[in-house]
């Protein structure tokens, strides 16, 4: 099959043939219909965090068609249309039996998706329901990242959100913090293109990053906030560091400040000036399946908002050029590979 593959850390991803992946007797073989690059594809490529090894494909946004399963798979078979939860576990802990396997022991992380096909466990293939598109399926993943992020915050109707940053975990998480009522929502984003989509996506206001007048980073009236409001709620989607000390700015006395950046690099904070608005910090990571499988259903309930994020569709040929782009320009959002246009 064809494939994109990274070598290593500085080069461009490179498109070649491999071999066709064969499921073994637990798993089930996906004919990926589409992929989104993700930023942690993009962190990996640079040497952040984890560097795979030379041949590894990237990938782990994926829906697709189940085309062959292994002699003990049970419950998924030839023909489903599924989106692909990358996360599992063993299957029998405790973690595992309430639908978290990204607290099993011994979880493991699907890849793959930048290729033709990719084989994966059984508990990793939600089936969709028919009127949820494939398209749509590849955006369940982003989704529950974020899902997982606001419900760490609480968030409840009548509450203020501020998101900092608009690549897709943060439109995401504007997408999730309209749909469980805030009040009003607004976004600090930068690049022109990116807040075009926030607006597009509902957001109350959207703002350059400024920062306030307060010597220490915090703003000494409300009212000196770009938005004129601190919020109950802070997401910081972006992932630099210095980046989640700055959101604090936004937080009122007493308020949520979540990490759904990721930030890989050390971020200094200063835990006196947290003290002082006594603010609840929460690092949520990854998603339950019961989120997984919310994100498939509110995209079969008709929200359409989180199409916006997507900016480009492209085939494996031009996953390099487009790989490089995202690395060095934040003009597109989610771009989604189509591995047969």
């Amino acid at each position: 099959m064809r494939a994109v593959l990274f070598r290593q850390v500085g080069q461009p991803l490179a498109v070649d043939e491999v071999a066709d992946p064969a499921p073994a007797a637990n798993q089930v073989l996906v004919k990926v219909a589409r992929c989104g690059i993700c930023g942690s594809d993009l962190h990996m490529a640079e040497g952040h965090g984890y560097v795979p090894p030379p041949g590894t494909i990237f990938g782990h946004e994926i829906s697709g068609e189940v085309v062959e399963v292994g002699r003990s798979v049970e419950g998924v078979v030839a023909g489903d249309k599924i989106a692909v939860m990358p996360i599992f576990g063993c299957g029998h802990c405790t973690a595992c039996s309430q639908g978290m396997p990204a607290r099993c022991a011994l979880m493991q992380f699907t890849s793959g998706g930048y290729a033709e096909y990719v084989a994966v466990d059984p508990t990793s293939a939600i089936r969709l329901p028919s009127t949820v598109s494939l398209d749509d399926a590849a955006l369940a993943e982003p989704l529950a990242v974020a899902l997982h992020g606001i419900v760490a915050a609480r968030i409840m109707p009548g509450d203020v959100v501020t998101i900092v940053g608009a690549g897709p975990i943060g439109l995401a998480a504007l997408f999730w913090a309209r749909h469980f009522g805030a009040a009003r929502t607004y976004v600090i984003e930068k690049v022109p293109e990116r807040r075009a989509i926030a607006e597009r996506m509902g957001a109350t206001g959207v703002f350059l990053p400024q920062a306030p007048s307060g010597g220490d980073g915090f703003a000494r009236h409300y009212g000196e906030l770009p938005m004129g409001e601190a919020a109950d709620v802070v997401v910081e989607c972006v992932g630099r560091p210095g980046l989640l000390m700055a959101s604090a700015a936004y937080a009122r006395h007493g308020g949520r400040l979540v990490s759904l950046g990721y930030c890989f690099g050390d971020d200094p904070i200063v835990p006196a000036g947290l003290g002082m608005r006594e603010l609840q910090l929460h690092f949520p990571q990854l998603y339950t399946r019961g989120e997984f499988e919310m994100s498939v259903n509110v995209l079969d309930a008709g929200a359409v908002e989180p199409r916006h994020m997507v900016t480009d569709t492209v085939g494996l040929d031009a996953v390099p050029e487009m790989f490089e782009a995202l690395r060095t320009s934040p003009r597109q959002c989610k771009v989604l590979i189509t591995p047969f246009p």
